[in-house]
């Protein structure tokens, strides 16, 4: 079997030399495209590639502010940037059609894609990607006190010893799998360490404050959704705390046919249920 090949590319317009994962028979295969979350990188689907690409040209790229990928000094970390990224990405590998996973942060990114591309989209398949308040969990406090705040030096110091920690990082994959031995320790080790980078904690600080913007972006979303009537797969685990089962049950509001699977996990799914997810993608897809 071929291996994943690790790729580079510099965008033209904006400058960030994107880092991405590619597997596929050829480049004639219908794409996938794969959007991580927080705080991991394309490194989170490293085994669910492999399962997909024998079908499909499967592409994962790493989310300025996440994994290799490098911005420019000035670049603002909103989540409308991140979304201008993938779609420059998206245009310099003339990929004009693609279906999409989106999980954690890399929903509101494929789903403005999606808003501002109804087109391109053949199906979405969200684990634990949210689109709907009835999602968010108890612990997104923290998260919410600092939008109410006033953006102090104090009010970032606080967040980032309320989300930033080593503690938090590894939490996020634990907690709510029912086998922890199934989460390979590199994931959230590595996570932290890139996090570690200089400059990085002001990063993840400015998104979690942009965050705030998804939930305005939800209305043009549910419009896309009852607009588009797009194919939507909702795999998730139903164990997670920060986007619970609510939020996978709400996106039938919009899409009544849309198909929701709940399963034993925790918010990083794909690492515990990789197999799983897989053959649910390919049934779905077919």
């Amino acid at each position: 079997m071929s291996p994943t090949h690790t790729k580079q590319i510099t965008l033209p317009k904006s400058n960030v030399n994107v880092f991405y994962r590619e597997k596929g028979p050829d480049n004639t295969a219908p794409v996938l495209l794969l959007l991580h979350g927080f705080p991991s990188s394309s490194h989170q689907f490293r085994n669910l590639i492999p399962l997909l690409a024998s079908k499909y040209r499967v592409i994962a790229p790493d989310l300025p502010g996440f994994g290799f990928t490098e911005a420019p000094a000035g670049f603002k970390y909103s989540f409308d940037s991140l979304a201008s990224t993938i779609a420059e990405f998206l245009d310099a590998l003339s990929i004009s059609k693609f279906s999409v996973f989106i999980f954690d942060y890399g929903a509101p990114v494929g789903l403005r894609l999606a808003f501002q591309r109804p087109d391109a989209v053949q199906a979405i398949i969200t684990q634990n990607g949210n689109a709907y308040t009835e999602g968010f969990g108890d612990v997104w406090g923290p998260i919410q006190e600092f939008w109410a705040s006033g953006n102090t030096k104090e009010d970032r110091a606080k967040m980032a010893d309320a989300m930033l920690t080593f503690e938090i990082t590894k939490f996020q994959y634990v907690n709510g799998t029912p086998d922890p031995s199934t989460i390979a320790p590199e994931t959230y080790n590595l996570d932290y360490a890139l996090m570690q980078r200089p400059g990085n904690t002001d990063i993840q600080l400015d998104l979690f404050l942009d965050y705030q913007n998804n939930i305005t972006a939800y209305e043009g979303f549910h419009e896309y959704f009852r607009t588009s009537q797009v194919p939507l797969l909702a795999i998730w685990g139903k164990n997670d705390v920060f986007f619970v089962p609510a939020g996978a049950e709400a996106y039938t509001k919009d899409l009544p046919k849309a198909e929701v699977k709940l399963i034993d996990a925790g918010h990083f799914a794909v690492e515990s249920h990789t197999e799983l997810i897989a053959e649910e993608i390919l049934r779905f897809l077919a």
